[in-house]
């Protein structure tokens, strides 16, 4: 591909030129022919001009003009390369996924990519990528979403419901979560409620079918009742990490309420 001791920045301006501007350290060792050390030291040169980024070790970003008051690329334009060549499935979820979806109630602070194994939260410049663990992560339904580095994986509307109220802490508390819901509902279509459902532990659609019918999109949530009612559900509380004590019964979801849920209007 690359004659011997080509130098970096040629290399670079070559990638981008094709529109790939996404690299590894391995790639480039292997394109200039140039020592480890020297190759290292260019980088961190290139680094300080804020020419490329790094935003997990051995993964670079090249950074155009426009992005280098972001101090990094976008998320979505480089999480699909960092992930794939990792091996590991994800998908963009929680408000990122519903934002996305038109659900943009406030922009999140991180992008939120769940994935089926641990990993670190990253900082990139300015950008900031959350990383939720769920272990079933490769079966949530996903669709795909074009974007200017390629495609990116996004949970539907349906699965990020559920993944909304499975990690309210990740999304601003209960009140944000009724608050992304009420927007998202539009998005959601009841028969792919209930294929969601079967991902997630019934106590996440019994608190999603009481949250839709607090937002008023209960007749979303008719499939997910059948679902539930196929289980024999046992009560579960709306907050798990609050007391019971004082808490009411909702007969139709099985949901101990003990807070009260307040969107935003």
């Amino acid at each position: 591909m690359m004659h011997s001791h080509i130098a970096v920045p040629e290399i670079l301006t070559d990638l981008a030129a094709r529109g790939r501007l996404c690299f590894r350290l391995q790639e480039i060792e292997q394109a200039t022919g140039s020592s480890a050390s020297a190759i290292r030291a260019s980088l961190r040169r290139l680094q300080k001009k804020r020419v490329i980024a790094m935003p997990a070790r051995g993964f670079y970003v090249i950074v155009p003009p426009e992005f280098r008051a972001l101090g990094c690329l976008p998320a979505e334009q480089f999480i699909p390369e960092l992930m794939s060549g990792a091996g590991e499935d994800y998908y963009a979820g929680l408000l990122t996924a519903s934002e996305y979806h038109g659900a943009a109630h406030q922009r999140p602070q991180a992008f939120q990519v769940v994935v089926a194994k641990p990993r670190r939260p990253l900082r990139c410049g300015k950008v900031r990528v959350e990383f939720v663990y769920r272990k079933n992560a490769a079966r949530i339904p996903v669709q795909s979403r074009n974007t200017p580095a390629g495609i990116l994986n996004v949970s539907s509307p349906e699965a990020t419901a559920f993944d909304l109220v499975g990690y309210p802490r990740r999304c601003a508390g209960l009140d944000n979560v009724a608050t992304v819901i009420s927007e998202l509902a539009e998005k959601i279509e009841s028969a792919r409620l209930r294929e969601a459902a079967v991902f997630s532990p019934v106590a996440w659609a019994q608190r999603l079918g009481y949250l839709l019918d607090a937002v008023g999109a209960g007749e979303k949530a008719g499939a997910i009742f059948d679902f539930i009612n196929e289980t024999s559900p046992v009560p579960v509380p709306l907050v798990p990490s609050r007391e019971l004590k004082g808490a009411r019964l909702d007969k139709r979801w099985r949901i101990l309420v003990n807070a009260n849920v307040e969107p935003d209007r």
